[in-house]
């Protein structure tokens, strides 16, 4: 079967891509909209393939489910839905498309279909432009995923699994490679695809992969992709396709002997549907698939389901000749669908939802005014996507009792105001995650406490465990000890920890301020790499300039002056040796970002006003014997004593801001305390009004804020994972800001160690310095004895190599102290002189040999 492709087809294929390509449509929407507040009659498509098995069979379902809905009162009461269903005659593309303009065109809501998966991928973009839901009950395809087409929603099961089976029962039988035949379009490409994914994982493959065209002429080509098939080692075949053709590979490899005992062949649904729809199949048809393995989507057994089948037969008189069909596993899929889509609706218009289109300019230039944008797309899509809780609270018919801390103090957080009227920030962040949820149950706040003094925590917790209240709400920090006994959520306060705060001065600059920057070990580390530089660099330059030579004291002067003076690159003697220059140039970019670190340090600590208390930080309480200040009812008390083992009568409980205050204020010796211990969150907001105090010391015992629930609730976990949503969208910072906007005063440490510069910081930089001078030392170490082995040689009468070591060592001292130029000269005249003597020895040889002769002719 085919079409004709004409100039009025090439048109509206012309028309589709443009539409596809066109983006944000409802942005620039023309304000022509179809509004009722509460609509009558909803419109939805369906597209299928009425010729197709599965189209025979989803569209009696359809229809089914569509009548049920409207006769069924719980769900949109009023409304009604109206059914349209488009034919695409399995004609390909060009049928789908058409059918699917002209649904959107009449103004349907969504769209149950495609069919196929290989329309699916240009339907879901159509989808996408317009803003329509696209709920496909057959479109199997595992590429089909809603990051790519945000509006495409599978209502069935994915091929993910159905090959992530088959590759399971391969594995288990320990066969290593099959051979996959499949239909050539995206759905058996994909598939194969996946299913090799799936092999891959458990060391298995597809040795070949034999693809057959979805249309044509096909006796041949199944023919000649068989007899390839045969050749193959592997004799375990896969057969990925549609049922027709299915069918006719089957019957081909029967042919060829291709359906022997050696051979495992593994069909996926298509097979089990055909089997479930037209049992029982002619006996031609059963005897060509004995023995061949198929998969079948499961779906769980149900009352529902076993009514529903009852009624198919009456469902299919006049459809079709009776008992030519029956129910199969999409048609249950289409079934709830429909009944998915329903509720979907029904949720979109009790939330205050329109239905609603737009005309786009755009698509009248492309000659498609029929098309609109249905504008309340985005609303209804995540109503369709929403997910059934499958639990409720067994409330019994009651309110949820919440319970509440009626506290005195930091009404920020929770506030009570007569017996009903409840407010604060975990208030607001109780009912912005409630919302997320879509709960419905009825729930009520019970204040717990008397008003008059903070409540106890542990006690409110110890209610909620045993089920006087169903959960708590305001201020609970997440304690070990809690959690033994209730759940908490995902904490929506995290800088929970205990800190302490205490009365603090304000601390003036002493005359040895200009020695803070630097710690102790760091001073020390520095002095010693200056005095270190100086005698390095003498030790270089000794032996070849003149402004390192001279009596011992002048040398020491020297030294010094020439290592501090660095300090300000006023050095005035001239370095001449190239190592000394080597070393020198490092060391004086040491010293300039030393200079520059000490510079910025002092300048802070100078600036910035310095804070002093005689508390340093829990250390110096647990030492001491001062009373220790907490709210009353926190979990302070408790971890105060059996983490550090203070003294009960060490503890004073306060229970207002003006009671911390007060107590602060008036110190030990006046019946006060030396400092509170508080979670940081109440610290915040007592000292954004009281100044003179300050937190000292780092925080401990962190814990963080949480709802409590009876251990094992459900709702535990869905309120975690909707303040987790409020936190990624800002929506849990902006109720911070609301009710937490004051901002504390700004303390600063009273030793100032923050901006203390440490030896931890510049480690890297002296062991780069003391490297290199170590290298430079070495290097000159080197050519000074190999200079000195030259001169032991010329000294005279070899005087040097009979005598100690002692002397040999005091010479190289000597050698070392004396001026290189001083030695040269000595050594050149020493040569020189030597020349000399050489010379007068052979003239008196010469002499004596010329006066022999001489006599010996007289003699004759």
């Amino acid at each position: 079967m085919g079409f004709v492709f004409n100039r009025y087809n090439l048109q509206k294929v012309i028309i589709v891509v443009l539409v596809v390509s066109c983006n944000g449509f409802s942005s620039n929407a023309a304000s022509n909209n179809i509004t009722n507040a509460r609509t009558k009659v909803v419109n939805i498509g369906v597209l299928l393939s009425l010729n197709s098995t599965i189209g025979k069979v989803a569209k009696v379902a359809i229809e089914a489910a569509v009548e049920d809905v409207n006769r069924y009162q719980s769900v949109h009461g009023r409304v009604k839905l109206n059914l349209t269903v488009q034919d695409t005659n399995y004609n390909g593309y060009l049928d789908t498309v058409e059918a699917a303009l002209s649904l959107i065109g009449s103004e349907v809501v969504a769209i149950i279909g495609p069919q196929f998966s290989t329309t699916a991928h240009v339907i879901s973009q159509i989808a996408d432009e317009l803003q329509v839901p696209l709920l496909s009950f057959a479109a199997t395809d595992p590429t089909l995923t809603s990051l790519q087409y945000p509006f495409f929603v599978r209502t069935t099961q994915s091929d993910i699994f159905q090959m992530a089976a088959i590759a399971e029962i391969v594995n288990y039988y320990e066969w290593r490679s099959v051979v996959a035949i499949y239909v050539d379009d995206d759905y058996g490409r994909n598939g194969v695809a996946e299913l090799g994914e799936k092999l891959t994982e458990r060391h298995c493959k597809i040795s070949y992969k034999a693809p057959l065209s979805p249309k044509g002429n096909r006796s041949s080509e199944i023919t000649n992709v068989l007899v390839n098939v045969a050749l193959m080692e592997s004799r375990i075949i896969v057969l990925l396709a549609y049922s027709d053709l299915g069918f006719q590979v089957l019957e081909a490899a029967q042919i060829l002997g291709m359906m022997r005992a050696e051979y495992v062949w593994i069909a996926t649904d298509w097979l089990s549907t055909i089997i479930d729809t037209y049992s029982p199949l002619p006996s031609q048809k059963m005897d060509g698939i004995q023995g061949v393995l198929t998969l079948r989507m499961h779906t769980p057994d149900s009352q529902l389901k076993r009514k529903f089948a009852s009624r198919w037969r009456n469902l299919t008189i006049g459809k079709e000749a009776v008992g030519t069909f029956r129910l199969n596993t999409y048609g249950l899929y289409a079934y709830d669908t429909v009944w998915l889509l329903a509720y979907a609706i029904d949720e979109f218009l009790n939330q205050g939802g329109n239905i609603s289109f737009s005309y786009d300019p755009r698509l009248s230039k492309l000659q498609a005014k029929e098309l609109k944008v249905f504008k309340g797309g985005n609303t209804l899509l995540q109503s369709i996507l929403q997910k059934p809780r499958g639990w409720a609270s067994p409330n019994r018919g009651r309110k949820l009792r919440i319970g509440v801390p009626n506290r005195v103090s930091f009404s920020e957080f929770v506030s009570v105001e007569g017996t009903n009227k409840f407010a604060g920030y975990c208030i607001d962040v109780f009912y912005a995650a409630m919302n997320l949820q879509h709960y419905a149950g009825p729930f009520e706040f019970i204040a717990f406490g008397d008003g008059h003094k903070n409540p106890n925590m542990t006690e409110l917790l110890q209610l909620v465990a045993a089920g006087v209240f169903d959960f708590a709400v305001g201020g609970i920090s997440i304690t070990t000890e809690r959690t033994r006994f209730v759940d908490f959520t995902q904490p929506y306060i995290l800088e929970s920890g205990l800190v302490i705060v205490a009365p603090v001065k304000k601390l003036n600059s002493s005359a040895w301020a200009f020695l803070r920057p630097f710690t102790p070990l760091m001073w020390l580390v520095t002095a010693v790499f200056f005095l270190f530089m100086g005698i390095l660099v003498w030790f270089l330059e000794h032996r070849v300039n003149d402004d390192f030579r001279g009596p011992p004291r002048r040398q020491i002067v020297t030294i010094l002056s020439f290592s501090f003076s660095t300090l300000v690159f006023a050095h005035k003697e001239k370095i001449k040796g190239t190592l000394s220059r080597l070393v020198l140039i490092i060391w004086l970019f040491v010293v300039l970002i030393l200079s520059s670190s000490y510079t910025a340090s002092l300048t802070s600590i100078l600036t910035v006003e310095q804070l002093s208390s005689p508390v340093k930080g829990i250390e110096s309480l647990i030492s001491g014997n001062e009373p220790i200040g907490y709210q009353y009812g926190s979990f302070a008390e408790n971890y105060l004593i059996n983490a550090y083992n203070i003294d009960k009568s060490r503890l004073v409980p306060l229970n207002s801001e003006q009671e911390y205050a007060k107590a602060l204020k008036d110190g030990p010796k006046k019946g006060g305390v030396a400092a509170i211990v508080d979670e940081k969150a109440y610290i915040e907001l007592f000292l954004s009004s009281n100044c003179e105090f300050s937190i000292v010391g780092q925080e401990f015992g962190r814990n963080g804020w949480g709802f409590a629930f009876p251990r094992d609730s459900p709702l535990a976990a869905d309120m975690s994972s909707a303040i987790l949503t409020l936190s990624e969208s800002g929506d849990l910072q902006r109720i911070r800001d609301k009710w937490l906007s004051r901002r504390a005063c700004n303390s600063e440490d009273a030793s100032g160690e923050a901006n203390r510069l440490h030896l931890e910081s510049f480690w890297g930089l002296f062991l780069i310095c003391g490297t290199a001078c170590l290298l430079a030392f070495i290097l000159y170490l080197v050519q000074l004895l190999r200079k000195f082995k030259l001169y032991s040689k010329e000294l005279e009468g070899g005087s040097l190599r009979q005598s100690s070591l002692s002397a040999h060592f005091q010479t190289f001292l000597s050698f070392v102290d004396e001026k290189e130029k001083d030695v040269k000269k000595r050594s050149k005249r020493r040569r020189m002189d030597q020349k000399a003597s050489d010379t007068n020895i052979n003239r008196n040889a010469l002499r004596n040999s010329s006066s022999k002769v001489s006599n010996s002719d007289i003699d004759v």
